[in-house]
């Protein structure tokens, strides 16, 4: 863990709120205009998510001598997701990575990759969701390993990881053969020649945040690769930040669906206000969510289960909002939200998703219903 935090690029020194306003300027600058093509799948907009992390979006986050602070991170998120949905999700997928190594005692590991995953040098994503579901008893392992000499020999196949590339990484769990109820985290290397990235079919949206069914075929994973020999509790120091980094797709996507209905009140208001769903409700759930937010976001580490409901509760009440919110959005619109040059269709599309992305809405009720 230190290694990691000592290595960050210089540019993470700065405060998180010069962070979040050099994030603003190049979502603004640089992604805007990529905002629609990222939607339609005809960019990946790598160089955009090295850009953010030249300016410390994705190391913010990185635990310093203990304590973690993910406030800056969602921040970062949220002001990306202002203005893209896709991007907001593909920043979740880089921040989740270097979270996975900020926190392994594997050495080695941090060493090799602690600069580049921070500053986006080397981008990739979290796959984590056949796990999670797995955790509670939705799905099981997809990927199986076994112990060799100097590392593990894995096989399986995931259907989606997303923010792939051919020279990528992602974290994810196999579950060993050779030992019963042994699972292990690992990085994987996407230029591995034994793992292939296939093309999915098209998506509702989002088709440019690099999102692949990876198949693993006898693929030799090093030590030096391993991020948690016992996974299950690596996984449990490590999840609240995994569903609490999540917060910045909802953020932004609800703060810009309150911006479109602002910019059609004057044309419409006068009929709009009839509508069950106002901006001011949004704003008011809006300054909720990220009261909550930030004060959970401070704790990451806190291991009370009261904390762990409170952030599963979050989730699942972020999820619905950005659903309404993109909703109303839509109905404030009206006719002229029904076009695909209008964001607010796109906005809709990626609102849906922020429901169903691991955890999905159905599994953080689950999830609650367990408790």
């Amino acid at each position: 863990m230190g290694s990691l935090a000592l290595s960050r690029v210089e540019t993470l020194d700065r405060p998180a709120p010069s962070i979040v306003d050099e994030v603003a300027r190049i979502a603004r600058q640089e992604l805007s205009p990529l905002a629609s093509a990222i939607d339609e799948g005809t960019v990946y907009p790598a160089e955009v998510l090295r850009s953010f992390g030249k300016v410390g979006a994705w190391g913010s986050h990185v635990p310093q001598e203990g304590p973690a602070d993910l406030r800056g991170a969602i921040q970062s998120m949220a002001v990306i997701g202002e203005v893209c949905g896709a991007t907001a999700f593909m920043a979740w997928c880089q921040s989740t990575l270097v979270w996975y190594a900020a926190n392994s005692c594997n050495v080695k590991l941090a060493a090799r990759f602690g600069d580049g995953f921070c500053s986006g040098r080397v981008l990739g994503g979290t796959g984590l969701s056949n796990p999670m579901k797995t955790f509670f008893g939705i799905e099981k392992f997809k990927l199986k390993g076994r112990k060799v000499d100097g590392g593990y020999i894995v096989r399986g196949a995931l259907p989606w990881v997303s923010n792939l590339g051919p020279d990528h990484f992602f974290g994810t769990i196999f579950e060993r053969e050779d030992e019963p109820g042994g699972i292990v985290m690992f990085l994987a290397d996407c230029s591995d020649a034994a793992i292939t990235l296939q093309p999915c079919k098209p998506f509702l949206a989002m088709d440019g945040t690099g999102t692949y069914g990876v198949q693993f075929r006898d693929v030799f994973v090093p030590d030096e690769l391993i991020l948690a020999e016992q996974a299950g509790p690596f996984v449990k120091k490590i999840r609240a930040g995994f569903i609490l980094l999540q917060a910045g797709m909802a953020l932004g996507l609800i703060k810009d669906c309150i911006n479109i209905m602002d910019e059609v009140d004057p044309m419409l208001g006068h009929v709009n206000r009839y509508l069950p769903q106002q901006p001011a409700q949004f704003r008011e759930l809006y300054a909720e969510f990220e009261k909550e937010g930030m004060t959970l976001a401070a704790d990451p580490y806190n291991p009370d289960d009261s904390f762990w409901r409170r952030v599963v509760a979050l989730r699942l009440r972020m999820g619905d909002a950005a659903v309404a919110a993109a909703h109303a959005a839509m109905l404030h619109c009206g006719a002229r939200g029904y076009l695909k040059s209008h964001r607010a269709q796109r906005r809709l599309r990626e609102a849906y998703f922020v429901a169903i992305v691991t955890p999905a809405t159905k599994q953080l009720r689950k999830m609650l219903a367990e408790f």
